[in-house]
């Protein structure tokens, strides 16, 4: 049997599930599946602390520690930042233009042969190294 996919959820993904987002039904769909031993996600460390200053930002420090313990509730692993991590990341950052952080999204799915879920056009830049799947968002009608 082959391994399980590993979805790889940027921050936009995060925000858009925690912001019950047009695209927050497929993020959900990928915590299901991960709950029924079906797939893997994770977020980069790096990832993480992004959701969670940009949480601050918008809602004080109580609504980001609240999101963080939701966050720890769910069926993702929190990949670390440790030196190998790094190590890649910068590699991919001085490679692509890119974020710094998103490259560590791009790290951890290679790392993981898993599958980057974003928004985010920057990644545009990476579609050759690592597999993405776009969140799009829908078009509201007017």
């Amino acid at each position: 049997m082959a391994d399980k996919p590993v979805f790889v959820l940027d921050t936009f993904a995060m925000l858009a599930y925690l912001g019950d987002e047009s695209t927050a039904p497929r993020v959900q769909q990928v915590l299901e599946d991960c709950k029924k031993n079906r797939c893997r996600s994770c977020i980069s460390l790096i990832n993480l602390g992004e959701v969670l200053y940009i949480t601050e930002q918008r809602g004080g420090l109580s609504r980001a520690q609240d999101t963080l313990a939701l966050i720890q509730s769910l069926p993702v692993e929190i990949v670390s930042a440790d030196e190998q991590n790094v190590f890649a990341a910068a590699h991919i950052k001085a490679n692509h233009p890119i974020s710094y952080a998103d490259s560590f999204a791009v790290a951890a799915a290679l790392e993981r042969n898993g599958i980057v879920m974003t928004g985010d056009p920057e990644f545009k830049d990476v579609e050759e190294v690592v597999t993405i799947e776009w969140l799009e968002k829908k078009k509201q009608s007017v």
